[in-house]
This record gives C-alpha cells, sequence and structure tokens, in this order.
C-alpha cells in the first residue's frame, strides 16, 4: 500500500486523481501566499515605434528584397 505522502510525490497517481491535486491546492499555504498579478503584455508594445525607425525598417526590407530579386536574377541566367 501506498501512503498519502508517497501518492502525494508520485506525478503520475495525482495525473490519475484530480480530486487530489485539487484538495492539495486548496489547502497549501505555499499556493496562498503566492503574489497573484494580472500581466498583460501584448496589450500595448514595449517599445514605441517612432516613424523614423518604421522608415528605417522599411528601407532595410526593402534592400533585402532588392538583394533576393538580383540573386534569383543571376541564378536565371546562369
Amino acid at each position: 500500500m501506498t501512503t498519502t505522502a508517497t501518492e502525494a510525490l508520485n506525478p503520475f497517481s495525482l495525473m490519475m486523481e484530480p480530486e487530489l491535486v485539487l484538495q492539495a491546492m486548496a489547502h497549501s499555504q505555499q499556493l496562498r501566499s503566492l503574489r497573484r498579478h494580472k500581466l498583460r503584455p501584448l496589450d500595448k508594445p514595449l517599445i514605441p515605434y517612432t516613424s523614423a525607425a518604421l522608415a528605417s525598417r522599411a528601407a532595410y526590407d526593402a534592400m533585402i528584397d532588392a538583394q533576393d530579386v538580383d540573386a534569383q536574377d543571376d541564378y536565371l541566367l546562369n
């Protein structure tokens, strides 16, 4: 026979008996003492982009796209 302490340490037995997990969570002082914060990192961008930064990114993307087209042309000609 297994004891409750052994069952609490065995993650596979806890998966088979979710009621024990819920009971352990309800009686856990450590879980109750956790700080709870609602973090929503995707609500707003962390770094605000200026128009200069967006223009610089667009210019870089255009340069890369132009290089890809040139490379394809060279490949097709050879």
